[in-house]
Formats: structure tokens, sequence, C-alpha cells
């Protein structure tokens, strides 16, 4: 009998989700593998992607936090896949994660074992209305080494949904969470959202001490343009409870 669904553990909206992914060799990726998944590719590519975008209405166990409901993040991820009971099961685990409130760091670190990192950020959102002549973009920074950093999104007309077999597709339809532990083991943890419409960015740059941020293995792949970025509309979410993979259906 299939186990029981983890509960909610938090709720909340992301919205406004910049995604810019590089094409990068899988041996880098291979040693931040979690036992039990294995790497996902498109068309025989692999990726990973710097995505920047709010948090809204956050929730924890349906408490919201005085000073911590909405805030920025930025995370830079790659894509993996487990064959679960109800077939492949694909899933995204994080290099590192930047928020702006050390509480939300410190316990994204102690439920998920997430390599989170408070920083000082900002943002600025000013997307087009839906004309195919309107532009607008997103940005994303935080402040690392001394100076402002961040990630920077052009888009025009209105975003549509992804098509089957897309590269957005691909990069925003996800549903699992998977982080290795401390002790050897890998979280399962179950992330739901309806499929998010994108725009198509035109125009995007990453100003980034990529060696010192996220390691020096990533310093190669991120420092010429990506092979694609778009923003996503985003929604609602729920993130459940992890689980241990050995307790997962």
């Amino acid at each position: 009998m299939p186990a029981r669904p983890a509960p909610a553990f938090l709720t909340a909206e992301w919205r406004w989700l910049a995604m810019l992914n590089y094409e990068v060799d899988p041996v880098i990726l291979k040693p931040r593998v979690p036992r039990g998944t294995e790497l996902d590719g498109w068309q025989g590519r692999t990726f990973v992607s710097v995505v920047g975008f709010r948090f809204l209405d956050t929730r924890v166990r349906g408490w919201a936090i005085p000073f911590h409901r909405n805030f920025e993040e930025v995370n830079l991820r790659f894509y993996v896949r487990r064959l679960g009971d109800d077939g492949w099961r694909r899933g995204v685990v994080f290099v590192r994660e930047i928020v702006p409130r050390w509480a939300i760091a410190t316990l994204a670190r102690l439920v998920y074992g997430e390599n989170y990192l408070a920083l000082p950020m900002r943002h600025r959102v000013d997307l087009p209305r839906g004309e195919a002549s309107t532009r607008g973009g997103v940005e994303y920074g935080w402040r690392h080494g001394g100076r402002w950093q961040g990630l920077r999104t052009e888009v025009a007309g209105a975003p549509r949904p992804p098509g089957p077999g897309s590269q957005e597709e691909f990069i925003t339809e996800h549903y699992w969470g998977y982080a290795a532990q401390r002790d050897g083991g890998t979280a399962e943890y179950r992330v739901e959202h309806p499929p998010w419409p994108v725009w198509r960015a035109s125009d995007c740059t990453l100003d980034c001490d990529v060696a010192a941020l996220y390691g020096p293995e990533f310093a190669s792949s991120l420092s010429g343009a990506p092979a694609s970025a778009f923003v996503a509309v985003g929604s609602p979410v729920i993130v459940h409870q992890g689980v241990p993979l050995e307790a997962a259906a």
C-alpha cells in the first residue's frame, strides 16, 4: 500500500520567477546528485538554472510569521529524477539558496537540510501588460563580497503556456525536491502548483561572483550567455514536509 502523502509544511505564492538556464557538463553535477536519484536532462543536455523570485504570503503550518511573509529568493539548481511507485518523479536539487532573512535560512537548513544563505536582497518587477509592443523586465539582487550582484531579464508581450516537450516545460514542471542529508541519505518533498505561463526573455544578464558564491566548478558554465532565459508568472504553491527517501512512496 502506498505511503500516505506527507503533510503540507509551507504555503505561499511564488511569483515572477526569472530563470536563467545554462548548459553544464554533467560530470560537474554528479558528486552533488542525492542518493537514490539520477540526473535529468532535456534532449540529451544537462542544465543548471539561476532562479530569482518572490515569496508572498508565506505561512509555515498555516501560521504567518511577522516580517517574514514576503521576501526574495535566488537559487542555483539542477534537475534530477527517480523512479517511484507512481512513475518518474522529476525534481530539483539546490546548490545554494539566498534569502534576506536569517530566520528563514536557519529554518530551511534545519527542516530540509538545504544550503541556505542569508544576504541583503532587493528586486524590481516591471512586466508587460499584454500588448505585443510593451516591454518590461524583472531584476533580483543580493549583496555579497562587499558589492551588489544580481540577475536581470527583459521580456515583451504576453506570457504563454509552455509547449509539450519544450525547454520551458522541462525547467518549470519539476514537482519534487531532493536534498542530500548529513547521514548520507536523501530527503524528498513534494511541491504542488499548476503549470505556469512564461515569457521568453530577449535579453538577460547575470552579474555574480560565481566561484565565491557557488563554487569554482561552476565559474566557466555561468560566465557566458545562458542557453535560454524566461520569466514564469508563478502561482500559489504548497511545499510538503520532507521524508527520507526510503519512506517515500
